[in-house]
């Protein structure tokens, strides 16, 4: 994520820190210190990064409970608003989303009856209530901010862990597509009604109203691009009409395609057309301003890309361009010769194209019969 720096790595996994979060947590600082001075800021700060250590464990939870499933996290980055942790893909089956979904906020219940326990007391919303006041004692305010986390995160609404619940539940009774689409439908509703409470009570609301629309709406493209690529091959995905540069090829003549085309990457092959690797238009640009235009393309193109078959289904192909952060994932034949190129802008102008094709219109290479 942009503005993050990494911070530390546990358990393989990157836990990075969003630039924002530092102005957060001044600005705690000093409405803790108006209240109550130096000590009062102290405990204010400390308390935040407590509770952020909470979230962090929340996010690990989710982090281990996929990789049980053979899923990597390769980062959690902390923002003022919490945690996200950037798995490199959703469970195939909905009773593992389901387990991914609750292990976060069974870390917070479990961190809640630990705090609770040690203060002896029963649960109260009254440290909740006096949050910013520096007389509270900090293991009751983070006992409480955890049941709250609790709460909030079983909303039915993505991207909180309770749509992701809500979609699990639904999916075991009807196609993944659809229950993603109720469950998003769900959460745009909810964030209506946020929105509109906000208005009159707290403008937080109308802050977290957006984030849960916004949420939803990307939950909802996501499952439509997996309802239309549903049986497509990568040979209909695929860009065919590219620029390829040879292995001798320089910076300025890439930058020179560059000008010519719409292209943001060039796949570098050599002359039995194997793929040796691909330049993107940002290596490219990086390159030429730190080396000049006349250093060659291999010292700075991507290599060891994963490659596809224009046969492979496009479903399995996007998963691992996904799961690998490549910038375009090469097509080559069973000769091993380059054939296309997918990449994230041809993607979404497939999904585009597929959406607005009536069904019948669809080429007929589905229903094509076995030769004899």
């Amino acid at each position: 994520m942009r503005w993050s720096i990494k911070i530390a790595r546990v358990a393989g996994i990157e836990v990075r820190l969003h630039l924002t979060f530092l102005l957060f947590l001044a600005w705690i600082g000093f409405s803790y210190y108006q209240l109550g001075g130096a000590a009062a800021a102290t405990r204010g700060v400390v308390f935040l990064l407590a509770l952020f250590g909470c979230v962090l464990l929340h996010e690990f939870g989710h982090a281990l409970a996929a990789r049980a499933f053979g899923i990597r996290t390769p980062d959690i980055t902390l923002l003022p608003i919490g945690g996200v942790a950037r798995l490199q893909r959703m469970p195939d089956k909905p009773w593992q989303e389901l387990v991914v979904a609750l292990a976060g906020p069974l870390v917070n219940v479990v961190i809640a009856a630990v705090l609770i326990g040690l203060l002896n007391q029963r649960p109260s919303w009254e440290p909740l209530e006096r949050l910013n006041h520096p007389g509270t004692g900090m293991l009751a305010k983070l006992a409480a901010v955890n049941v709250m986390l609790v709460l909030f995160n079983l909303i039915p609404a993505f991207p909180m862990d309770g749509g992701r619940v809500l979609r699990s539940l639904l999916a075991m009774v009807m196609t993944y597509g659809r229950a993603t689409h109720i469950a998003a439908g769900i959460g745009q509703a909810l964030a209506f009604v946020f929105g509109f409470i906000g208005l009159f009570v707290n403008p937080m609301l109308i802050f977290i109203a957006f984030f849960i629309f916004l949420g939803a709406q990307a939950e909802a493209s996501a499952a439509h691009l997996k309802d239309i690529s549903l049986g497509v091959p990568v040979a209909e995905a695929m860009m065919t009409h590219l620029v390829r540069l040879p292995p001798r090829a320089t910076l300025d003549d890439a930058a020179e395609a560059l000008l010519r085309t719409a292209q943001h990457e060039f796949p570098v092959v050599d002359e039995a057309e194997r793929v040796l690797g691909v330049l993107t238009r940002d290596d490219m640009i990086a390159a030429f301003k730190k080396h000049g235009p006349h250093a060659p393309v291999l010292e700075f193109m991507r290599r060891d890309l994963p490659v596809v078959s224009p046969q492979d289904p496009f479903e399995e192909a996007f998963r691992e361009m996904q799961e690998c952060g490549c910038p375009a994932l090469p097509v080559v034949d069973r000769a091993g010769r380059f054939v296309g190129l997918i990449t994230p802008e041809n993607v979404g102008e497939m999904m585009l194209v597929r959406s607005l094709r009536p069904p019948e219109g669809r080429p007929a290479w589905r229903a094509r019969p076995a030769a004899n």
